[in-house]
């Protein structure tokens, strides 16, 4: 689904959404009268309307879900043909944009965590908040979390919670999961939250027990590191010299991606004397955060989901871009169809 509207007015839809960290990374972003700009991860369209605030400024809006595209329409009108939505995946915006007709940009940002109005709708299964299936698909196809739970082996059940949830407690929730499986098929948001409660006990000021167990079947379904590793390399290849890449992500996880991506990108370093003949590619990118940027008391305050948040930002240069390897980047965690078949 595309949508392309056709002035100064950009303050469309129902209610404005302050993204995490807004201010500062539209400041990294260095908007630029006439300039083009992806905005990776549009969600409620917060960084939209910020970088419509500069005149002649264009976004491509990228955003997998497709009710937050229907939601953008009113927004799209609003700018008179300076924005346009596009429901994919923000790891295919290189090739989103040789759709549209343009070869480079001048800026991208990518707010990588998952908004909360799709936590906030039940038959999305994302929250044990609310008793709802448990799907957590971004897009709507694909296995659902339901089909990990149910078909994984316990090893790779155990693999994926430790790894993408950091949970030391994997083991005994992946063998909680095989055990009550087996009775009946886990099925629901509430269901799950309630048998890995039963497994790890909740203590005074701390996370809800199933947090972590949520948040690695939410990435893994979703290929969420894979999709954030894809999409930085596509920004390499599209973003003009002088071009700003920021990205905002919510746990160490993906700040370590980020982090390793622009690192790698950024070495100056070539041979020693003891192998003169290795050579590096020449800097594609000048690291603009020495260290990640965080919110502030006044918006930590404002909004606890900020606490979490951590920005990166880079400025490419005009070497060509690096060899693409996700294996650089990427944590390793069972293949989905391996998962699938349950091995």
């Amino acid at each position: 689904m595309t949508a392309g509207g056709g002035g100064s007015a950009v303050a469309g839809g129902s209610a404005l959404h302050i993204p995490v960290l807004g201010r500062p990374a539209i400041e990294f972003l260095n908007v630029r009268a006439g300039g083009v700009y992806i905005d990776g991860t549009f969600g409620a369209g917060g960084y939209t309307r910020a970088i419509l605030e500069t005149p002649g400024a264009r976004v491509i809006g990228i955003d997998r879900d497709q009710s937050a595209i229907a939601r953008g329409f009113d927004l799209v009108e609003a700018a008179q043909g300076r924005l346009t939505l596009v429901e994919d995946r923000f790891s295919n915006l290189d090739g989103v944009i040789r759709d549209i007709g343009i070869d480079c940009v001048d800026g991208i940002v990518l707010d990588v965590g998952v908004s909360s109005m799709p936590r906030d709708q039940p038959e999305r299964g994302l929250s044990f908040r609310f008793d709802g299936p448990l799907d957590m698909r971004m897009s709507g196809e694909g296995p659902s979390a339901a089909d990990i739970v149910n078909a994984a082996s316990e090893r790779d059940l155990a693999t994926i919670i430790f790894i993408l949830g950091e949970e030391r407690f994997s083991r005994p929730i992946a063998r909680a999961i095989v055990k009550a499986r087996a009775e009946a098929p886990i099925m629901t948001t509430r269901a799950l939250a309630d048998l890995v409660s039963s497994v790890v006990r909740a203590k005074p000021h701390e996370i809800h027990p199933a947090t972590r167990t949520f948040q690695a079947l939410r990435i893994f379904v979703n290929d969420e590191l894979g999709e954030l590793a894809t999409a930085l390399m596509a920004a390499e290849q599209v973003l003009k010299p002088g071009g700003r890449l920021v990205v905002v992500s919510f746990h160490s996880l993906e700040d370590r991606i980020v982090k390793s991506f622009l690192t790698s990108r950024a070495e100056t370093r070539g041979g020693s004397r003891h192998a003169p003949e290795v050579r590096r590619a020449a800097p594609s990118f000048t690291v603009l955060t020495k260290r990640p940027v965080v919110a502030d008391d006044e918006e930590n305050a404002r909004n606890p989901r900020a606490r979490s948040a951590k920005l990166r930002a880079g400025e490419r240069t005009d070497a060509p871009a690096h060899r693409a390897d996700l294996s650089d980047l990427l944590p390793r965690v069972p293949a989905l169809a391996d998962v699938l078949k349950g091995r």
